[in-house]
């Protein structure tokens, strides 16, 4: 017998559809590629934002990232706080390279422009003393009323013990 086979068409069909990002998802890829910098003490969100971080203590990584998506292509803007005696050029070609790998790795989009506004320079000790929050000091001073407060409690337990034992020879019988 003769095998014939049978040639079956197949057509590839193109499924269709886009694919997008949201500024925050782009916002986010920056600021955490962006943790590992020399250098790079902090991304300013400005007044308002360290305002906030101030009071309580805010891990939003998108704070100060501005960036401009479009279907092919990413454009970022940062206002950034250095490190005192760090080279700032030597930091802005980190902060270049960075992000651009990491949106053409995560996303496959072109990052076009890396725009850096240095607005402050800081020891890395200024920048830790004023990364105290309120948040932090209220905790500290929480701490601290607590311990008085526990400390005055133990001190009225044993005045009072010292006072009902008095008491209680007081109101005993002395005759028999």
């Amino acid at each position: 017998m003769e095998n014939k086979g049978t040639q079956v068409e197949v057509k590839k069909s193109e499924l269709k559809g886009e694919l997008t990002f949201e500024d925050k998802v782009i916002q986010k890829i920056v600021g955490i590629s962006l943790e590992t910098i020399p250098g790079l003490l902090t991304i300013n969100g400005g007044f308002f934002s360290n305002l906030a971080d101030k009071i309580v203590s805010n891990n939003d990584v998108t704070s100060g990232i501005d960036v401009e998506v479009g279907k092919k292509e990413v454009a970022v803007d940062l206002d950034i706080v250095a490190e005192y005696g760090v080279d700032i050029s030597k930091i802005y070609e980190d902060i270049k390279r960075v992000i651009e790998k990491e949106v053409k790795h995560m996303t496959s989009l072109e990052v076009i422009e890396v725009n850096v506004n240095v607005v402050d320079i800081k020891t890395k000790e200024q920048y830790e003393e004023d990364s105290v929050t309120v948040q932090d000091k209220l905790s500290d001073a929480t701490s601290e009323v607590s311990d008085f407060v526990s400390d005055q409690t133990n001190k009225v337990k044993k005045v009072s013990s010292k006072g009902a034992t008095k008491v209680k020879e007081a109101t005993e019988p002395r005759v028999e």
